[in-house]
């Protein structure tokens, strides 16, 4: 074994997720952050933790339940993995709950912000509470006694539930002494109480309180001696062997189905719950006491996120603001021209994502414009882009879309998205089987004169209007004749057969990508060996795939100064004496979710810049269809230099450092001037009306 590959070298890439996971919680617990804003990744936090359960954890069960031994980088099994993580979940959660039931819901309740316990009901709030129970709520439940002929009901993935505890006899003598209640996720978890009954301007009640309040009325004649809620996390990773099918989705359609019902892997309940009852639901779903989270509150801390849009009050959340246009484009400009005139690169979301509307907008009007093609990864049910494109399938335009059905959770908005652009007349392809299509490409052929004219948009991040808004990433917009024939002949490869294509300018994988960075990352050790400058600078949203970080390491060793800015995941070990000393880590996040993917390298002063859809991990390099652009314009190659990655590395109030134990320490201004990379990007970028970031 290589010395650099030894296991103590890499970080658990579960314990890493994790550990992002506590840094979105540190977020909810900064007093700097808008009160609504620390709500909202309090609920983030939790979403976060629900996804790693159901697939993580979840397929870190399927290893240990098949005897799979192989250990990963780090040396861990599976087995040895998900104690860990119980460990570090289990901790994650009591935090969580300490943050709400101890900050937050006191500090909200100042703020004229409620959560009205049912022990604090008066008179009238109780009686109305009464009412929309028997009117709103019993004609949906339906409780289920527990006997031979009722046997327990499939519990849906992450549903709310309650599992009740009865004496007496029912009309027909049963004395079954179980019974459980399941609320329809049609059903709101937060129902706020009338104006003229609130005590602050909201006070809301929780859906749970209202059913225990009222089980009773549930089971007449009959005493309740116990209510608690649970809610379980089944696995929702999909399974269709894509060789073996004969349509992708429709076989998708059908595991959507199943995705409800997957394996138990995580029990939520009531912290009051009976030693008794909380050992017969452990039994019934085949788990642990380690898959146990007790919790002293509601058990979906996620469905809180209702308060931060029903309340109206903008000074407990950021304040708006309005991105920003680079100075070659302005509002109803010719997207064409301006292409034309010189590449143009956007920062999203400090600059608008508008232009790429636009471009695709007159590309669907443009009676020049005889193609469109476009691969979709993520677009939401209602992005515009995709109402662009059945505009220009319809008008008679060559429309080839190339969507990735499988992208996780998003399965079902895009079988919606593909059925409807079919319908429209366009092409619709679903990528390549084996890699997911997670390039982010737009190219449009339009006639001009006698000759035919490529355009092309690539970008770091989904065509998604939501992400647009709340996520940083790069767009570069260019009409470059060897980029905009590379990106054709990527659109061939999708959509056709034939062997591997030769590019001239972009990196993609499963090819040229992973071998480059690698060369690259080496030539960097080269020059400092021959006494010349070196020095890589990557940001990324995770870095695992150990022959990246192998040659990081060898590129350290040899003395080149590394800085990387990885959002989340990572398993490389800074700051390990003779292997990484020249390397730190720094993790940035704030108000939009850092997620553009930048690679600079020093080159002996003539330096490379790139970006790129792919993270440094073993998927995005080898298993994933991405693309990866140079940015060859010195001009904008140095606005990324200053504005994409140096703000970042200088960040003192929103970064964290990578220690080499794999935990992560908050950089504090000290006696410097504090710096926060997004805040002033927002102030550079998108105008006087972000000064200040809150109110």
């Amino acid at each position: 074994m290589n010395e650099l590959d030894q296991p103590e070298l890499y970080l658990n890439r579960e314990l890493s997720l994790l550990e992002f996971d506590r840094r979105v919680l540190e977020l909810a617990a900064d007093p700097a952050v808008p009160l609504l804003e620390r709500l909202r990744f309090l609920c983030i936090s939790s979403s976060n933790l629900d996804e790693f359960f159901e697939i993580r954890v979840s397929g870190l069960k399927q290893q240990a339940a098949f005897g799979v031994e192989q250990p990963g980088p780090d040396g861990q099994s599976a087995q040895e993995t998900l104690k860990r993580i119980a460990q570090g979940a289990h901790a994650l959660v009591a935090e969580q709950y300490r943050l709400l039931n101890e900050t937050l819901i006191p500090e909200l309740r100042q703020q004229g912000i409620s959560f009205v316990r049912r022990t604090h009901w008066n008179e009238k709030q109780a009686e109305w509470v009464k009412h929309y129970f028997h009117h709103e709520l019993q004609p949906v439940l339906t409780p289920m006694s527990l006997d031979p002929a009722h046997p327990f009901p499939r519990v849906l993935n992450k549903s709310l539930n309650f599992i009740v505890s009865l004496t007496g006899k029912d009309a027909f003598g049963r004395n079954s002494g179980v019974a459980v209640v399941q609320a329809p996720r049609l059903l709101p978890r937060l129902v706020p109480l009338p104006r003229a009954l609130s005590q602050g301007a909201y006070d809301f009640v929780f859906l749970s309180s209202i059913i225990h309040a009222h089980v009773g009325d549930l089971f007449p004649g009959m005493q309740v001696t116990g209510c608690f809620q649970f809610r379980l996390t089944r696995n929702s990773e999909l399974f269709v062997n894509e060789e073996e099918v004969d349509d992708l989705l429709r076989a998708l359609e059908g595991e959507l189905l199943m995705r409800r019902y997957g394996e138990a892997v995580r029990l939520e309940l009531a912290d009051n719950c009976t030693p008794e009852m909380t050992q017969y639901l452990l039994d019934q779903f085949g788990l642990t006491p380690d898959d146990l989270y007790q919790m002293p509150g509601p058990v979906n801390l996620h469905r809180l996120l209702a308060v931060y849009e029903m309340v109206e009050r903008p000074d407990l959340k950021y304040r708006p603001f309005t991105p920003g246009l680079p100075k070659p484009l302005s509002l109803n400009c010719d997207m064409f021209e301006a292409m034309k005139s010189g590449d143009v690169l956007l920062h999203h979301p400090f600059e608008s994502f508008t232009p790429v509307v636009d471009f695709l907008r007159q590309a669907a009007s443009d009676p020049q414009v005889l193609a469109i093609k476009q691969t979709l990864y993520r677009a939401g049910t209602d992005s515009p882009l995709v109402e662009l494109l059945v505009e220009a399938a319809r008008a008679g335009k060559e429309v080839t879309v190339v969507v990735e059905l499988r992208a996780r959770f998003d399965e079902a908005a895009n079988i919606a998205l593909a059925n409807r652009l079919t319908d429209a007349g366009a092409h619709v392809l679903y990528g390549v089987v084996g890699y997911k299509t997670h390039a982010k490409m737009l190219l449009v052929v339009r006639r001009e004169g006698r000759r035919l004219q490529r355009y092309v948009h690539l970008g770091t991040g989904n065509y998604h209007p939501g992400t647009a808004r709340g996520y940083s990433d790069y767009s570069l917009l260019t009409c470059d004749k060897e980029i905009t024939e590379d990106a054709h002949k990527l659109f061939q490869q999708l959509t056709g057969l034939g062997r591997e294509i030769k590019l001239k300018k972009l990196l993609h994988s499963p090819f040229t990508l992973h071998k480059t960075l690698l060369r690259l990352i080496a030539r960097e050790a080269e020059h400092v060996k021959q006494g010349l400058p070196a020095r890589i600078i990557a940001k990324m949203n995770a870095l695992s795939e150990p022959q990246i970080i192998r040659a990081l390491y060898e590129a350290s060793r040899a003395g080149v100064k590394i800085d990387l800015i990885v959002r989340g995941v990572c398993c490389l070990r800074p700051g390990v004496a003779g292997v990484s000393e020249n390397i730190q880590v720094r993790s940035v996040m704030g108000r939009f979710l850092e997620h553009s993917r930048v690679y600079y390298f020093h080159n002996a002063g003539d330096p490379l810049m790139y970006c790129a859809s792919a993270d440094w991990m073993n998927r995005n390099l080898l298993r994933r269809v991405e693309t990866c652009f140079p940015v060859e314009d010195p001009a904008l190659r140095a606005r990324i230099f200053e504005q994409g990655l140096l703000p970042y590395l200088e960040d003192n109030t929103q970064t964290w450092l990578l220690q080499s134990d794999g935990g992560y320490k908050r950089i504090k201004p000290g006696n410097q001037k504090p710096r926060a990379a997004q805040q002033w990007l927002l102030e550079k970028l998108a105008g006087d009306n972000a000064a200040g970031g809150v109110n």
